[in-house]
């Protein structure tokens, strides 16, 4: 987002279940937050659930191709791992119209009620 939020939050992060269509949004300080938020967003689902994640769709950002990223899936959980390529959003479209819709309805509810952009989170 162009304006951090009055928690000096700068960017959200959107994870999508592929069958259920079901999304969770996280507000992200720094792109390398994005590590931790997946852990977090993993335990949860896995504890509701009772089911593992298995497979991880995004694209190739730094912040999802980073060794510690890497690590985590590989190693640790063995979560298959699905990168788009480069360049491509088409091959990740489910995720980025749903970024471009949230995105409009914060805007559209910000303008609606004469807020200020600040208060986007």
């Amino acid at each position: 987002m162009q304006n951090e939020s009055t928690a000096g939050n700068k960017y959200f992060m959107l994870l999508i279940d592929d069958c259920t269509r079901m999304v969770w949004v996280y507000f992200l300080r720094y792109k390398s937050d994005a590590l931790n938020c997946f852990q977090k967003f993993k335990t949860m689902v896995e504890l509701q659930s009772g089911f593992r994640v298995t497979c991880l769709r995004s694209d190739r950002g730094g912040e999802f191709t980073s060794c510690e990223f890497n690590k985590l899936c590989e190693e640790e959980e063995s979560i298959q791992r699905q990168l788009s390529m480069a360049y491509t959003p088409q091959q990740n479209g489910v995720v980025e119209r749903k970024n471009r819709t949230v995105v409009e309805m914060e805007k559209a509810m910000l303008h609606e009620k004469g807020l200020p952009y600040y208060l986007w989170a």
